[in-house]
């Protein structure tokens, strides 16, 4: 009998100590944070040695890549200056070009799609090309940022209504051209004391959209839209829609476009009859070194984002708007030739904070959880940026949407910009 209990004793330790020996592995992993989400879109997966794969999805080549250059830099500035993620770096791998065409953002987001190990997107820098690339990305469980996207239909109509391409995932620090579209029409109609204009666009989301939104406000001031037309992107001889809006002789004439059409349009206004005296306005489009300082552009009128960034500091990384500018002129040895560089590095750096927040390091390897990073852009609120202060609404409107109109003179940019002549902070 006594035997026999002992021989059950030894039994009952040698499992113990098998159990306790299987059980050695996992006490012995090496688990770091919990991270948001909850796994509905999957995971990705980064690998020990491996970096964090985000994307860059910028007009890089063509007439529009003064916008989407900046954008890119920023991206990668971003990235120095955020440091690693839980011990992992960060990757973006070969800068993406979105065209600013829904065809180009369509096969650049088809290509970042087909990368599980993609994260998140900067991008695209036109609002044309992300009609495209974000019904992708979003389908892909991916993020979007964008720093200079503007068009309303991205987002919402700002009374809780979603725009015709929005799409879960999809966020943006540029603001909303709803926003613009008012602060022009008000600078015309109350500080100028006109009561008659006329619109050009060229069909683009862009500037189709920020073209309506100032019709819209503009009347609803009062004023009357004596014309609203449009050109095509690759016209060079303006006269024949020119004569067709001087028909209604209006006061002022606002056209938010691209170069080169908008170097056309400035140029040639002047010598159709009716257009003699008209007061020119143009948009962010055309708020770059290479149209500002053409000569038909000087003493016209130009609004885009406020760009008095003051000693505003991105929260993540200690840096301002004077401190990042040194390191990119010494980086690219020219400052930026178009206004959203800010927007970009800020979309950069809360899309890192996204990945931080939704990820967690488990036995030398990190797991980022795809509806998490979605889940702390949705709950952004109050964070410091070089432009100011982010929050993102329902609909992935996240940045300050405040606005100013420029009076250029041609023979000096950096003067021009800070040449507010209105402001706009509703």
């Amino acid at each position: 009998m006594k035997s026999k209990f002992f021989r059950m004793l030894g039994l009952l330790l040698a499992f113990t100590m098998v159990a306790a020996a299987c059980g050695s592995d996992s006490d012995s992993e090496s688990v770091t944070g919990s991270g948001l989400g909850d796994g509905s879109l999957g995971t990705v997966t980064v690998e020990s040695g491996d970096d964090i794969q985000i994307r860059s999805l910028n007009a890089i080549t063509g007439d529009v890549a003064f916008l989407g250059l900046p954008n890119q830099r920023g991206v990668e500035q971003a990235i120095a200056d955020f440091g690693d993620i839980n011990g992992f770096s960060v990757s973006m791998g070969t800068g993406l070009d979105d065209l600013c065409s829904a065809d180009g953002g369509q096969a650049a987001a088809q290509t970042i799609v087909a990368d599980e190990s993609v994260v998140g997107v900067i991008g695209t820098s036109c609002s044309g090309a992300a009609t495209a690339a974000s019904p992708l990305i979003s389908a892909a469980g991916m993020v979007m940022i964008s720093p200079s996207n503007t068009s309303p239909s991205l987002t919402s109509d700002l009374v809780g209504n979603a725009g015709k391409d929005w799409h879960a995932g999809y966020y943006r620090t540029a603001h909303n051209d709803l926003f613009q579209g008012a602060a022009m029409a008000k600078f015309v109609h109350d500080e100028l004391g006109m009561t008659t204009a006329a619109a050009i666009h060229d069909g683009d989301p862009y500037t189709q959209g920020l073209a309506q939104a100032f019709s819209d406000a503009f009347e609803a001031l009062g004023g009357t839209m004596t014309g609203f037309t449009g050109i095509n992107k690759e016209d060079t001889d303006m006269v024949p829609v020119l004569t067709e809006v001087a028909a209604g002789s209006p006061e002022a004439l606002f056209f938010p476009i691209f170069q080169p059409a908008g170097d056309f349009i400035a140029a040639q206004a002047p010598t159709v009859a009716g257009l003699e005296n008209v007061t020119l306005l143009a948009a962010d489009g055309l708020q770059v070194s290479s149209f500002m300082g053409l000569d038909q552009a000087d003493g016209m009128f130009i609004s885009g984002p406020d760009l008095r960034y003051g000693e505003n500091t991105n929260q993540s990384t200690g840096v301002t708007a004077e401190s990042f500018l040194q390191t990119y002129e010494a980086n690219n040895g020219s400052s930026p030739e178009a206004s959203f560089w800010a927007h970009s590095y800020d979309a950069a750096t809360i899309l890192l904070e996204a990945i931080k927040a939704a990820s967690f390091v488990n036995d030398g390897e990190l797991t980022i959880d795809r509806a998490g990073v979605r889940e702390y852009l949705n709950g952004l609120s109050g964070y410091s940026g070089i432009i100011g202060s982010l929050t993102c609404d329902e609909f992935g409107d996240c940045g300050a949407q405040r606005i100013t109109v420029i009076g250029n003179m041609s023979n000096d940019y950096d003067a021009s910009n800070n040449n507010v002549v209105f402001e706009y902070a509703p």
